[in-house]
């Protein structure tokens, strides 16, 4: 009797929910689907590509720039990098120099040494060839960067 109710709720189960209740889910339905089995066959994750992200990609720029022979320098957008030449030493490691190119009634540029050059204990003297950066605010001053050998 137990076989006969059981057998007969799932007879109305079947016609009433459709055909397509017992039969399986259409693959749209399966892709969307998050939960994947642990037994699958199939990885779980895609290959991935060789490159490089965060610390990993600056360490690799930075062992490819270590073979530079040239000088290499980030742009700066709001400075002016102008060739001179240092005509006067003052105290306080400021130098006044000439901005090469320039007309003869230009005044000298007044220039402190960038903080590179101070820590590396570059020594500039009267006669070197520099660069220096202006200031688009005042073109009176500037900073050495780079003294030419």
């Amino acid at each position: 009797m137990k076989c006969f109710l059981v057998l007969l709720s799932a007879l109305l189960c079947f016609f009433t929910t459709g055909i397509e209740a017992f039969s399986a889910p259409p693959a749209s339905h399966v892709a969307s689907y998050p939960y994947t089995s642990p037994f699958a066959t199939a990885p779980l994750h895609q290959p991935t590509s060789t490159t490089l992200f965060g610390k990993k990609e600056a360490r690799a720029a930075g062992n490819e720039r270590k073979n530079r022979t040239e000088r290499v320098k980030k742009p700066k957008d709001d400075v002016i990098e102008v060739e001179g030449t240092v005509i006067e030493s003052l105290p306080n490691a400021m130098f006044r120099c000439t901005i090469d190119g320039a007309p003869d009634t230009q005044e000298p540029v007044l220039a402190t040494i960038s903080g590179k050059i101070r820590k590396n204990f570059v020594k500039i003297l009267v006669g070197d060839k520099v660069t220096i950066e202006l200031s688009p605010y005042d073109l009176t001053r500037g900073r050495i960067t780079f003294r030419k050998r």
